[in-house]
């Protein structure tokens, strides 16, 4: 089969590959379209070090199953499915407890980080362990459907929060994650919601899909807060960027006793003003991949509650991998997410 192969760091290009053996637990999808994701993006060139090569990335997808496991049942030849990126081995002490994003045997598909390697989508057929496919509504396309993996990112994190019907949420960052957060928290009832992202794409992006506003982080202050929202301070907030600045501003604009949401982490470590946080009393919650979040997901989209077309730059084959990758990463053009067509 053709795939995409991060042959080495900053190299990718199309190979000749076997088709990947199924397990007998497992389902042989036919990848129909799998989205470029930042971390793929910042994995290429080494400096995760979770994508050592050679790796075929991609786990944001969609696509026809194609074969199923001898004991896989609930699934056969022809279903419309999606598959959550976490591979979770369903029997430790956290899977148990249903945080199956903390699994002590996690693996994840498509990358390769020294204690595993896990091929992932960005190739005409991918395997998967049965439990983590999901059937794709009829009223849900696969492009759609190769967004759930990023919207699943959001849910999980605005469930950790939790805000409460009439708060002000303000989202730090206006990429992929930050942008389905503001339409996640607007959905759970957040009466304003607003995105801050020095870029003019991204801050245009977020009002056409429903922030309240969207601001320059230059401008953003308790100040600027309540001219736009009638407050000068939110009730949650989250940094969707992880770095000391991005953070700062994002504790500095929320209430009192609120809650902050942590997604981004560019940052391995950021400085955090302590005494605000124990003087105001903020709970902070890390947020890490999702927790079986997919079915949810997937009705949000079936019911329109969750709009992610406009999020989609480019749809594209295969072939053209390694040109997007490479506008991705050198940022040449004003863009969101990239769907590559493998079939």
């Amino acid at each position: 089969m053709r795939a995409l192969v991060l042959k080495e760091y900053g190299c990718l290009e199309i190979q000749e590959v076997p088709t990947p053996e199924l397990a007998d637990d497992e389902v042989l999808v036919r990848v129909q379209v799998c989205g470029i994701c930042g971390s793929d993006v910042h994995g290429m060139d080494g400096s995760t070090g979770r994508r050592i090569p050679p790796i075929i990335m991609g786990h944001e997808a969609a696509g026809i199953v194609d074969g199923v496991g001898a004991r896989v049942s609930g699934l056969a030849v022809g279903d419309r499915v999606t598959f959550d990126s976490t591979i979770y081995c369903g029997r430790c002490r956290f899977c148990l407890r249903g945080r199956v994003n903390l699994c002590e045997n996690r693996r994840v598909l498509g990358v390769s980080c020294g204690e595993y390697r896990r091929y992932g989508a960005f190739a005409e057929w991918v395997a998967v362990p049965a439990h983590i496919v999901y059937p794709i509504p009829q009223s849900v396309t696969f492009e759609q459907a190769a967004l759930i993996e990023p919207l699943s990112v959001a849910v999980h994190a605005v469930e950790r929060v939790r805000p409460r019907i009439g708060d002000l949420a303000v989202v730090v960052g206006g990429g992929m994650i930050g942008q389905l957060v503001a339409q996640t928290v607007r959905a759970a009832g957040c009466d304003s919601v607003v995105v801050i992202e020095p870029d003019e794409y991204r801050r245009e992006l977020a009002r056409r899909l429903g922030a309240s506003s969207a601001l320059h982080p230059g401008e953003a202050s308790p100040g600027k807060l309540a001219e736009v929202c009638g407050r000068p301070l939110a009730d949650v907030v989250f940094d969707a960027v992880g770095t000391a600045e991005s953070l700062a501003l994002a504790l500095s604009l929320l209430e009192k006793g609120g809650s902050c949401g942590l997604i981004g982490n560019l940052a391995p470590e950021v400085p955090l003003p302590l005494q605000a946080v124990v003087t105001r009393e903020y709970s902070l919650y890390g947020s890490c991949a999702s927790q079986a979040d997919y079915p949810r997901c997937l009705h949000l989209l079936a019911e329109k509650t969750i709009c992610v077309d406009p999020l989609v730059s480019r749809i594209a084959p295969l072939e053209e991998g390694p040109l997007w990758f490479d506008v991705l990463y050198h940022h040449r053009q004003p863009m969101m997410k990239v769907l590559l067509t493998p079939n």
